[in-house]
């Protein structure tokens, strides 16, 4: 009984660690990462799969070493009794690391600068801006290398061994202890030889025996060997003293990062105990999603057997329509379904024991702040956002399919023509009612078989200047080179516009094309209209005897062109228009502007 009180708590461990193994993921190889950089999104990857992903988007080969501490590159090692082995060096990897995949091959100091590397962020869904020093600029991610090692050593329990670098085989011991700064574990006797009491070696940090090693702190990939001691809040990034001075920088709010982490800390320490003392909540949702899911599929079901139901009462006509119908109910309860289900694991990954719980507590463990800033952020965002869909819950989709029943006593006569919503033919100009003066009144109309539109979109441009002048409509050839980008009247909800603020004298090309659910329709055809060579004059009825007077006087030209402004126009105000006509003998344009 007391052994099994014991294995009961190691066994838990071991079912908490392995329920985050998915946080554990490279995204690209789909293992647990290895040497894991942070993408400027925030996403780990390996460094490794990051190269070979950017050598198949077309980018030059990267130099990368093998792997250290690998068999492929471990050499036999000596006993130090018999030989002294030099100490291990990691000045290359540790390069490496630094800079990414390296620099382009060949490249001249008179060369521009490489272009901009962009790498496809599987998470993301969008390809990742890596700059021109590509993967030099993601530093690796050190947290959660430690909980990965963690991990592995967790759910494997001890099984597999590290054996001394230094031993030889086949008489090599089991290492003890491993050195960072020598990147080598020993074992006891081993690491007395190489460490020597009373000399620098013997200051070395001392660690657990491992087989990948890391360097002790994040170091700034621009400055070598600069320790990340600042934070900026603006740009949200680590930042080493060198950094800190930059003009990028001036302004912005920067902290020093051990502030930045104990206050990241606190928010995750409060975001996680938030979620875990309100487990009850999570539970509560998952069933009402799992609940909706169910009733996602009984439903779909109802909904198809009326489907059947009403297709057998027009099957003569309805034959081909059935499936089109069938397909889009099938496809959106499959889309219903995927974005339930799709809810449900996300609510199932903040159980106590789920994978991002387990992940977050593995991270709090952290106790270096660069570390844990660099890598606590994303961890953040997420905890933030699954606190926010805790508080304000809602089903992802509409289990009920009501708007799927059929109501055919309207269909059984428009059986013919049933079909989806369809964009709007092309308009038609009414030339009868489109007139050029100072303004463009343009009128148009949609054929009798088309969908109705929702609004219309009015296109014109300026096509020339036609010397001599010409007609105000129709005119197709002799323009002049010159020509103007389309403006455009968004919108229109009638089925005329004025178009004003135009060149007198001029040639306009005017087009229009409706809109509704669809999206827009075709264009009309192309209209040209031109504009009088001298404005038409606009007033109200008040000023009438102005203009008898400049009439009188000779003062306007022979054609007169008058726009009245308003509708509410008296039968005397056309006999003096009338009069004024057959007084002078010359012909009085009339036009109604009631913006229509």
């Amino acid at each position: 009984m007391q052994q099994h009180h014991v294995m009961a708590p190691r066994f838990q461990v071991k079912f908490t660690m392995k329920s985050m193994e998915q946080e554990l993921q490279c995204p690209v190889c789909k293992d647990i990462v290895k040497q894991p950089i942070v993408l400027p999104c925030l996403h780990s990857v390996c460094l490794m799969c990051a190269s070979e992903v950017l050598i198949q988007s077309g980018y030059p080969q990267p130099e990368l070493p093998p792997e250290p501490n690998s068999p492929a590159s471990t050499p036999n090692m000596r006993s130090p009794r018999q030989m002294r082995r030099p100490m291990p060096k990691s000045d290359r990897v540790d390069r490496l690391l630094r800079s990414g995949s390296g620099t382009y091959p060949g490249r001249r100091r008179k060369d521009g600068p490489p272009p901009l590397m962009l790498f496809p962020c599987a998470p993301c869904g969008r390809d990742v801006e890596l700059g021109e020093r590509g993967l030099a600029e993601c530093m690796r991610n050190l947290a959660l290398e430690r909980i990965v090692e963690r991990y592995r050593h967790t759910v494997s329990l001890g099984s597999v061994a590290v054996m001394c670098q230094f031993c030889k085989p086949p008489q090599a011991l089991e290492a003890t202890k491993g050195c960072a700064d020598c990147r080598a574990s020993f074992c006891n006797e081993c690491f007395k030889l190489y460490h020597p009491w009373g000399t620098p070696r013997a200051q070395h940090e001392h660690v657990q025996p491992t087989l990948n090693f890391r360097p002790k702190v994040l170091t700034c990939p621009e400055h070598d060997q600069e320790r990340l001691q600042y934070y900026c809040k603006s740009c949200q990034m680590l930042l080493c003293s060198l950094c800190k001075l930059r003009r990028v920088h001036a302004g912005h709010k920067i902290a020093p990062v051990t502030q930045a982490y104990q206050t990241l800390k606190d928010k995750i320490t409060k975001e996680l105990n938030y979620i875990l003392s309100n487990q009850d909540m999570v539970l509560t949702q998952i069933t009402q999603l799992e609940s909706a899911v169910t009733q996602t599929e009984v439903n779909s079901v109802s909904a198809k057997e009326q489907l059947s139901h009403c297709v057998k009462e027009i099957m003569a006509l309805l034959t081909e329509r059935q499936t089109m119908l069938a397909q889009a109910l099938e496809g959106s309860r499959q889309r219903r379904a995927d974005a339930l289900s799709s809810q449900v694991a996300e609510k199932r990954s903040l159980l106590e024991h789920a994978g991002l719980m387990a992940f977050t507590q593995e991270l709090l463990k952290e106790n270096d702040p660069s570390s844990f800033v660099h890598a606590a952020r994303i961890t953040h965002n997420r905890l933030a956002q699954s606190i926010e869909s805790m508080q304000h819950f809602a089903l992802s989709a509409d289990p009920s399919f009501r708007h799927f029943q059929l109501d055919i006593s309207r269909e059984l006569k428009l059986l013919t023509d049933l079909n989806f919503i369809q964009a709007p033919f092309a308009p038609v100009i009414d030339t009868q009612r489109t007139l050029a003066y100072d303004q463009l009144f343009l009128c148009w109309r949609l054929p009798q078989d088309s969908t109705p539109a929702w609004h219309f979109s009015v296109e014109f441009r300026r096509r020339g200047v036609v010397p001599g002048g010409g007609a105000r409509g129709g005119i197709r050839g002799g323009l002049a080179a010159a020509r103007w980008g389309w403006q455009r009247l968004e919108e229109v909800t009638g089925t005329c516009a004025v178009i004003d603020r135009l060149e007198m004298d001029s040639v306009y090309v005017l087009r229009v094309r409706g809109c509704n659910k669809a999206g827009f329709g075709e264009y009309s055809e192309e209209v040209y209209l031109h504009t009088p060579p001298a404005p038409a004059f606009c007033f109200s009825m008040f000023c009438f005897p102005a203009l008898m007077t400049a009439v009188l006087n000779c003062q306007l030209p022979c054609s007169i062109f008058i726009a009245l402004k308003t509708l509410s126009v008296n039968v005397a105000l056309f006999l003096f228009i009338h009069s004024l006509s057959t007084l002078l003998g010359t012909p009085v344009q009339l036009l109604v502007n009631a913006n229509f």
